[in-house]
């Protein structure tokens, strides 16, 4: 794939010689074709790297900034154009959300199913069932592609924004609280844990759905494009919720 940037503080050969090196230096950079007539750089990836990395690298070298801008060599970004954009309007809500409300229609199906089983219906073990189901299936997703998770993430969540290693421990967390759910083992902190992760999660979409931002939730991961919705918001409230009433209960 390939991107165009405009490049700022760039006023001379140095100056492109040193913004050309910074950008070969990152891995998923395969090629950088920079110039000072026009400011801007042309640049090939083998993953999509978000602007925000690229421009950490580049404060290191000097007051150099990358903007994104228009380009026909323009490929994928993280944040969709209206012709192609993945909201609910223009795919329709179920088309749009298919996976994850086959999701929760499982994981809701499973819990009721399991507790109909028994002579009468626990509430706590309900819960532990379905937020268990939730947390494997939703890291599996993620670890199918961590990296690319990692810098979709990190396009919205306020840690991951900070920190890039917090987007490959995320799934990691998700994968362990789920297994702990599941295997009735240390619930009061992997519920501690859910209602501080979830809670901080929230804000991140709060502040890209107020912003009206049009990108990627990474809730899945990278395998399905989901936009970024108040159905996020919703599946990751649920969890808060459901944290808060079993501290409580």
């Amino acid at each position: 794939m390939t991107h165009t940037y405009k490049v700022t503080g760039m006023t001379c050969g140095k100056c492109l010689a040193t913004i050309k090196s910074v950008l070969k230096k990152i891995q998923e950079i395969q090629k950088a074709d920079v110039t000072l007539d026009p400011p801007q750089a042309v640049i090939t990836m083998s993953t999509h790297v978000p602007t925000a990395i690229m421009n950490k690298h580049l404060a290191a070298a000097g007051k150099y900034n990358l903007e994104e801008t228009e380009s026909i060599h323009h490929e994928m970004s993280t944040v969709v154009s209206e012709e192609n954009s993945l909201s609910e309007e223009n795919r329709g809500f179920f088309a749009a959300y298919k996976p994850i409300l086959l999701v929760f229609g499982y994981l809701i199906g499973i819990t009721l199913l399991n507790e109909l089983s028994k002579s009468s219906f626990h509430l706590m073990e309900a819960m532990h069932l379905f937020m268990g189901g939730f947390f494997l299936v939703f890291s599996f997703f993620k670890l199918l592609d961590i990296k690319g998770f990692a810098y979709s993430y990190m396009s919205y969540d306020i840690i991951a924004k900070k920190w890039i290693g917090w987007g490959y421990l995320y799934p990691v967390i998700e994968l362990s609280l789920g297994l702990a759910y599941l295997f009735h083992f240390a619930i009061l902190e992997a519920t501690i844990i859910t209602l501080v992760v979830m809670s901080v999660s929230c804000i991140g979409v709060i502040q890209s759905l107020l912003a009206k931002k049009k990108i990627q939730c990474a809730c899945l991961g990278t395998v399905f494009n989901l936009p970024m919705s108040n159905i996020t918001l919703i599946e990751d409230l649920l969890m808060v919720f459901m944290a808060a009433a079993m501290l409580i209960m």
